[in-house]
């Protein structure tokens, strides 16, 4: 006669665990002796490891009592349905680990498959984690809204990509992100860039032609946080260098 922590032990299972079949009227109960505690014979424990060995295969708990008096024939039935069911929640399992593979990608749920590549591209160039993501939140909402104007956007940015002047300007304006507006960098930094823009008269023309609906571009700006006070003051520059003003510095 035996504890009921020997007999958990012996089995290698909690006293919870025990205490757990016993309500499930799966391992019998036996009395208390003249101590007030049960006392735990072999068959006790024979049953508590045929209990936990079913139950590590994955037989749910219901079926097991059944299955302790079950014949050959039927025992074999169950265990061949158990294990049906138990290769489609592992063909489940699979689906569920590849949906969290693809999420896992991240841009590549919400963008297509193009700009996925073109935002790698901008993180291994040194592109701050902020700017890809504003990158990426702007082409998730313009791909939405007018994909005609982003296929040809995305297109003269995949060729300014391979400039080697667009991307050290771009880095710099990156960088310019957290900059005081008073920075007198800024200066030559829109001087840099508006040379650039110069030199790029067909595609600007281009582009031009595919700006979609002001309010559109707004929404694309405004909601993925495409500000800061140092970028308005490069595009205030911008603006004055273009209208023929100046500025002082």
């Amino acid at each position: 006669m035996i504890t009921i922590g020997q007999l958990a032990a012996y089995a290698g299972v909690t006293i919870k665990a025990v205490r757990h079949y016993h309500k499930r009227g799966l391992l019998e109960e036996p009395p208390r002796d003249a101590s007030g505690y049960r006392r735990y014979t072999a068959q006790h424990a024979i049953d508590l490891v045929k209990i936990k060995t079913l139950a590590e295969a994955g037989v749910p708990l219901a079926r097991i009592k059944a299955l302790f008096v079950a014949q050959p024939d039927q025992f074999g039935a169950a265990m061949a349905e158990i294990d049906r069911n138990l290769q489609e929640r592992a063909r489940e399992l699979r689906r569920t680990r590849q949906r969290i593979a693809r999420l896992s990608a991240g841009d590549r749920l919400f963008v297509s498959a193009a700009v996925a590549d073109y935002l790698d591209r901008l993180r291994e160039l040194g592109v701050s984690q902020r700017g890809v993501q504003m990158e990426r939140d702007g082409w998730i909402l313009l791909q939405s809204v007018s994909p005609k104007a982003a296929s040809i956007w995305f297109a003269d940015k995949l060729h300014a990509i391979d400039d080697p002047e667009f991307v050290a300007i771009y880095l710099e304006y990156d960088a310019a992100f957290d900059r005081s507006p008073d920075d007198p960098r800024l200066y030559a930094l829109a001087d840099r860039a508006q040379r650039w823009i110069a030199g790029q008269p067909s595609r600007l023309k281009r582009a031009e032609g595919s700006t979609p609906d002001p309010t559109i571009a707004k929404l694309v700006a405004t909601s993925v946080g495409m500000s800061s006070p140092a970028w308005d003051r490069l595009t205030e520059i911008g603006k004055e260098r273009m209208a023929g003003g100046t500025s002082s510095q």
